[in-house]
C-alpha cells in the first residue's frame, strides 16, 4: 500500500531539497494564475473585443444601406455556398432604382431558393456594391465570447507549459542535488575512500 504525505515540500525534513520548495511555490503560483489570472485575462479580452466589435458594427451600419431590388439574373460560374446561418446562397445580379436616378445593377448574395423576378432586400455599401448585412448584437456577443474563451485557453496553455518547463528544470536540479548528497554519503555506507 502506498501512502502520500500532503504538503511535505512545505515542511522541514531531511529529504526536502531546494528544488522541492521551488516546485511547491510554482504549483501555488500556477494555481492562482489558472484560477484567477486566466479568467481575468479572458474577461478583459472579451470586454475589449466587445467594444471593438460594437464600433465596427456601428461603422458598418453607417456605411451600408438596405434597398429593395429585383433579381434580374444569376452569375452561372458561382456555386452555392453556405452562409453563417447555415443557409445555402449564391451570387445573383439585382436591379434597383433610387428616386430621381436611373436603375442600377450589382451582384449580391441571395438565398438559394430565390428566383428571377422576385423582389429581395439587399445591403449595399457607399459605392452600390452588394455587401453582407452589418453585424447584429448576437454576432457582437459571439465574437466577444469567442475572443474571451481563446484568451483564457491560450493563457492557461502558456501557464501550463511554463509549469512543465519549471518542473523539468526542478527535476534536473533535484537529481543533481541527490547525486551530490550521495557522493558525500556513499563513502560512509560503503567504507570506501572518496
Amino acid at each position: 500500500m502506498r501512502t502520500r504525505v500532503r504538503g511535505w515540500r512545505w515542511r522541514r525534513n531531511p529529504l526536502r531539497r531546494r528544488s522541492d520548495v521551488i516546485e511547491a511555490w510554482t504549483v501555488l503560483v500556477v494555481a492562482v494564475l489558472l484560477l484567477v489570472g486566466a479568467p481575468a485575462l479572458g474577461a478583459a479580452t472579451a470586454w475589449w473585443a466587445h467594444g471593438q466589435a460594437r464600433a465596427v458594427a456601428a461603422e458598418q451600419r453607417a456605411e451600408r444601406r438596405q434597398v429593395r431590388a429585383e433579381v434580374v439574373g444569376t452569375t452561372p460560374e458561382t456555386l452555392p455556398s453556405v452562409q453563417s446561418g447555415g443557409q445555402h446562397s449564391y451570387r445573383a445580379t439585382v436591379r434597383w432604382s433610387e428616386p430621381g436616378e436611373a436603375p442600377r445593377t450589382t451582384s449580391a448574395r441571395l438565398p438559394a431558393e430565390t428566383r428571377r423576378g422576385e423582389t429581395v432586400t439587399v445591403w449595399l455599401d457607399t459605392r452600390g456594391r452588394g455587401v453582407p448585412p452589418p453585424a447584429d448584437g448576437a454576432t457582437v456577443w459571439r465574437h466577444a465570447a469567442t475572443m474571451g474563451a481563446c484568451a483564457t485557453a491560450g493563457s492557461a496553455a502558456v501557464v501550463l507549459l511554463g509549469h512543465c518547463a519549471v518542473r523539468r528544470v526542478a527535476l534536473r536540479h533535484r537529481l543533481a542535488e541527490w547525486d551530490r548528497a550521495w557522493a558525500r554519503a556513499e563513502p560512509q555506507w560503503s567504507h570506501r575512500d572518496a
